[in-house]
């Protein structure tokens, strides 16, 4: 396996998840998992009233999408994300990018590109 395998994880406002999967998908990403999941970074939640009394909010539903590439530039995607989600504000979301040591579809036992790759 020489080909360099890159996952990458986007996570965002629920909201904006139509709008990043179709411009993914212009770029030639097709395939992701996508989780709703809770989380907070700088905003640190907010606050809701229950029976009068206040209560922190901590963590936010957020949309986490997984991606591994190879094919696809890293940058390409990196780019395209921010270009959607971007809004200058808190909350927009965050961009990890890891190194991939394999891929391995267990249906074939294809591993690395191959493993990534559907022929008809």
């Amino acid at each position: 396996m020489s080909e360099k395998l890159t996952k990458i994880d986007i996570i965002t406002a629920p909201g904006k998840f139509e709008e990043l999967k179709n411009a993914l998908d212009g770029i030639g990403i097709t395939g992701m998992t996508v989780s709703n999941v809770l989380g907070c970074g700088m905003q640190k939640g907010h606050k809701e009233y229950y029976r009068g009394t206040t209560v922190d909010i901590n963590l936010l539903p957020k949309i986490k999408v997984e991606i591994v590439v190879c094919d696809v530039p890293v940058e390409s995607v990196v780019e395209t994300a921010k270009k959607v989600l971007h809004t200058g504000k808190i909350g927009d979301g965050k961009i990890f990018v890891y190194d991939v040591q394999n891929v391995i579809r267990i249906s074939s036992e294809d591993e690395g590109r191959a493993a990534l790759q559907y022929n008809d």
